[in-house]
C-alpha cells in the first residue's frame, strides 16, 4: 500500500502567495470585508496616513485582529500575538504583520469608546441591507463575571473589622520591635519587623481611604480593584461582575444594541435599552418585548407613552397560576367614589399613600373583615382587614397586562427565547466567555459590543454564506 509522504524542505519553483492559503469561502474573508466596510473615523479611531514619525500599525488591521479573535473566543492579547505567528487565517488577515501583545493591549485600551461603536455601525449596515426591520425588539440581560474578586468588595462593616485587626497587628509588631531592641538581637529580625510594619501601615491607610469614600458618598459597597463592578447574584452564586443587556430584532435575530450596567437586576433597564435601540434604528419600533424581570411599571409606562406596544408579563402572569377567588383582579374599582368593592360587597375606601413609592392603600378598617365568612382565606389582618394596593399608573399596568394576554402578543412572546437568549448562549458557550477581561464600565461595554458584533457576523454568514456576505459589504467599502 502506497502512502503520501510530506517533505518540509522541498523547494517550490513558483511559491504560493499568502492569499492562496485561504479559500474563498473561509469566514476570515467575511470579517475582513466587514471591518473594511466600517467608517474608522466615525468610530473615533485616529487614522492619518500622512502622520510623521515612527510608523504605526494600520488601525484597521488592529481592529480586524481584535474582532476576528473575539469571534473565535481568542481575547487575550498574548493569545492573539501567538495566533499571528501560528494561525494561517490570522497571518492572512494581518498581511503577515505581527504586532506584539503589548501593542494589541494598548490599542484596545486606547480605543474603548471606538470599540463600543462597532456594534452600532454593524447594526446600521444591516439596516441598509434590509436585514433589520425594527418592527419588534426583544430585550434581555445576563450576568457576567468581572476581572475582579469578591475579596476586593468593601463595606463599612468589613472596613471597620479589618482596621481593628490591623491595629492589633501593628501594636504586636511595635511590641516585638521594643523586645528586639531590649534583647539586642540581630539586625535582620528588626529589619523584617520594620518592613512588615511599613506594609501594614500602608494597608491601613488604603482601607481608611475606602471607608472614608463609603461614608462620604453614601455607598453600600465599593470594589477597590474595579470601582464600577458590583456584587451579582446568579445561578452560579455570588460574584463581582456586571449585568449585560442586549436588544435583538425579530426579523433575523440580529443584535441592534448592547449595553452593560452594574445593576443587580433588570427592573430599571427596559426603557433605557429600548430607547437606545430606537436611536440606532432612527425611528421607534412597533413593539418591545421582555420577560417578567423587566416588569417595572414606571419603565414600561415610558415606552407605552411613545405609542410602542409593550409585551411584558407581570410576575403573576409569568407564574401562570390561577389568581384565585380573592385576587386583586376580583375586586372591582369604582372610580367615581375612589373605592374598591370586594366579591362579598364590602367597600375598601382609599386610606393613605404607602411611603414614597406612589402606592395607594385601600382597606375597610378594624373589625370589618373579621365578620366576613371568608376571613382567614381572603385575609388574616385583624387591624386593617384586606388591603389593596393601587399604583399611580394602575391603568397603564392594566393595559399592559391585557396586551400580554392577546393572541398576537402571545405569538410574539413565544419567539422571545429563540431570539434574545440565543446570543448569550453563543457568547458564553460557543465563544467560552464567562467573564470580561477589561475593567470598568467603558471597558466591559467595549468588549460586549465586539462580542455582539461577532454574533451578528456569525448569523450573517449562516444566512448568506461568505461570498454572498462579502458582495453585500462591498457596497460600503
Amino acid at each position: 500500500m502506497a502512502y503520501r509522504r510530506a517533505e518540509r524542505k522541498q523547494r517550490l519553483l513558483f511559491p504560493e502567495s499568502l492569499d492562496e492559503y485561504i479559500s474563498q469561502e473561509d469566514p476570515v474573508r467575511a470579517y475582513d470585508a466587514f471591518i473594511d466596510a466600517l467608517d474608522i473615523e466615525l468610530l473615533g479611531i485616529e487614522f492619518d496616513q500622512r502622520k510623521v514619525g515612527s510608523p504605526q500599525y494600520d488601525p484597521r488591521i488592529m481592529l480586524k485582529i481584535l474582532v476576528y479573535g473575539y469571534s473565535y473566543g481568542i481575547r487575550s492579547s498574548r493569545k492573539l500575538e501567538r495566533a499571528l505567528h501560528h494561525n494561517v487565517s490570522f497571518i492572512w488577515l494581518a498581511g503577515a504583520l505581527k504586532p506584539d501583545h503589548k501593542t494589541i493591549a494598548e490599542f484596545r485600551r486606547r480605543n474603548k469608546k471606538a470599540l463600543k461603536g462597532v456594534l452600532k455601525q454593524c447594526a446600521r449596515l444591516c439596516i441598509e441591507l434590509d436585514l433589520i426591520a425594527g418592527n419588534t425588539l426583544f430585550v434581555d440581560g445576563s450576568k457576567f463575571r468581572g476581572n475582579v474578586s469578591l475579596n476586593s468588595i468593601w463595606t463599612q462593616q468589613r472596613c471597620q473589622k479589618y482596621l481593628a485587626k490591623l491595629d492589633q497587628r501593628i501594636d504586636e509588631i511595635l511590641a516585638e520591635c521594643d523586645s528586639v531592641d531590649d534583647e539586642e538581637s540581630d539586625d535582620r529580625s528588626l529589619v523584617e519587623l520594620k518592613a512588615e510594619l511599613s506594609d501594614k501601615q500602608k494597608l491601613k491607610a488604603k482601607v481608611e481611604g475606602v471607608l472614608t469614600k463609603l461614608q462620604t458618598e453614601g455607598l453600600s459597597q465599593f470594589n477597590s480593584t474595579d470601582k464600577d463592578s458590583a456584587r451579582m447574584h446568579g445561578r452560579q452564586g455570588s460574584h463581582a461582575g456586571y449585568n449585560a443587556q442586549i436588544v435583538v430584532d425579530d426579523q433575523h435575530g440580529l443584535i441592534v444594541h448592547s449595553d452593560v450596567v452594574n445593576a443587580n437586576n433588570d427592573l430599571g433597564q427596559f426603557a433605557n435599552q429600548v430607547e437606545q435601540a430606537n436611536q440606532t434604528l432612527d425611528e421607534p419600533c412597533n413593539a418591545a418585548c421582555a420577560d417578567a424581570g423587566y416588569a417595572n411599571g414606571e419603565e414600561l409606562e415610558k415606552i407605552d407613552a411613545q405609542g410602542i406596544t409593550v409585551i411584558v408579563p407581570s410576575s403573576k402572569q409569568a407564574r401562570g397560576k390561577d389568581s384565585g377567588p380573592f385576587d386583586k383582579s376580583r375586586f372591582r374599582y369604582v372610580a367615581e367614589e375612589d373605592v374598591y368593592v370586594c366579591p362579598e360587597g364590602i367597600r375598601l375606601p382609599y386610606r393613605r399613600i404607602n411611603g414614597s413609592r406612589g402606592q395607594m392603600e385601600y382597606y375597610p378598617g378594624r373589625g370589618v373583615c373579621t365578620k366576613c365568612r371568608h376571613f382567614g382565606v381572603c385575609t388574616n389582618n385583624v387591624t386593617t382587614g384586606r388591603k389593596i394596593i393601587r399604583y399611580e399608573n394602575e391603568l397603564v399596568r392594566q393595559k399592559i397586562a391585557a396586551e400580554y394576554e392577546k393572541a398576537y402578543s402571545q405569538q410574539i412572546y413565544s419567539r422571545r427565547k429563540q431570539k434574545v437568549e440565543l446570543p448569550f448562549g453563543h457568547i458564553k458557550r460557543n465563544l467560552g466567555v464567562g467573564s470580561f477581561l477589561l475593567r470598568g464600565l467603558a471597558g466591559v461595554r467595549a468588549e460586549m459590543s465586539v462580542m455582539c458584533s461577532c454574533f451578528n457576523m456569525a448569523r450573517l454568514i449562516c444566512l448568506f454564506g461568505v461570498s454572498g456576505l462579502i458582495s453585500r459589504f462591498m457596497v460600503f467599502g
